[in-house]
């Protein structure tokens, strides 16, 4: 039975990306999998625990490339919820992660997000509001009081008209945000070797991030997946649809086209809700496309 992942490192080039935990969760698999069923599952056993359910690691990726300090989402926050017969949540690591690196709130200088989902938002702020659960807590500021906060426009706009879970919570994630936001789009180089790459389907302006050795010594790549994929299975199973994504078909039409871009030499991905380790490579379909763990990940 496989675990959230803990803390692991790769390095492209001398840029190091490293997974922060900030918490998991345990889904029940047939309420976030809608299109899967039990057949299906049985072939992927490991991933389930004897309650039937499987972990999703949550946290976020550190980005260091020269003097840049990077965070890719932020992970669910001081929180701890259960959606009854769906998923028990808790978080709250992410700092403490951050710490553990040699680095403060204060040295990041730009954060990213994939997309504004909950529990990617979760430490925007002081408050860190669970759904349908009042917070009781006054907003008053960021935790990462001087970095740029990135996000695709067309993500911002959507959740600006649609407040609330699964999306950002108005009051302690959009409000906060109003006047520091920034938007990213694909193509566009957020810090040295760092870019960002369009992957829409799960929500309207989701993002995953490729990166490359600066340098150009490093002939590997590393693709952050953002929410493109939710578990390893998915890298087999590419046709089972997450229950919050905004437009399934267009999410498994971006899923195949990525996969199609992980199976070429040299690529790694990063997968933040991926269970056991979230570093890993797609192998070539000969005779089924296969996930494979990373080798050597400290």
């Amino acid at each position: 039975m496989v675990q959230p992942a803990s803390r692991a490192q790769v390095a492209i080039g001398d840029t190091t990306v490293t997974y922060l935990p900030d918490g998991h969760g345990w889904v029940d698999p047939f309420a976030f999998f809608p299109s899967s069923a039990p057949d299906g599952w049985a072939a992927h056993a490991e991933f389930l625990n004897s309650d039937g359910r499987f972990p999703v690691s949550i946290g976020s990726f550190l980005i260091r490339t020269g003097e840049r300090v990077l965070l890719v989402d932020l992970g669910l926050g001081p929180v701890e919820y259960a959606i009854p017969g769906a998923v028990a949540f808790r978080g709250g690591e992410l700092v403490a992660s951050l710490e553990a690196e040699g680095l403060a709130p204060c040295d990041v200088d730009t954060v990213v997000f994939t997309h504004l989902h909950h529990d990617h938002v979760g430490w925007v702020s002081d408050v860190s509001p669970a759904p349908a659960v009042p917070d009781g807590g006054v907003v008053t500021g960021l935790t990462f009081t001087g970095a740029r906060h990135l996000v695709h426009e067309d993500e911002w706009r959507h959740w600006i008209a649609r407040p609330g879970f699964p999306g950002p919570d108005a009051t302690a994630v959009q409000a906060p945000l109003a006047d520091r936001i920034e938007f990213a789009g694909d193509g566009d180089e957020v810090a040295p070797g760092v870019r960002v790459m369009a992957t829409p389907g799960h929500t309207p302006g989701h993002l995953s991030l490729v990166v490359t050795d600066p340098a150009g010594h490093d002939e590997r790549r590393l693709i952050v997946l953002g929410d493109v994929m939710h578990c390893q299975v998915q890298v087999v199973e590419s046709h089972w649809t997450f229950r919050f994504d905004v437009d399934p078909d267009q999410g498994l039409a971006t899923r195949e086209r990525l996969l199609k871009e992980l199976q070429r030499p040299h690529t790694l991905l990063a997968g933040g809700h991926f269970a056991g380790q979230v570093f890993g490579q797609v192998l070539p379909p000969e005779p089924r496309r296969a996930w494979a763990v990373l080798p050597g990940v400290r």
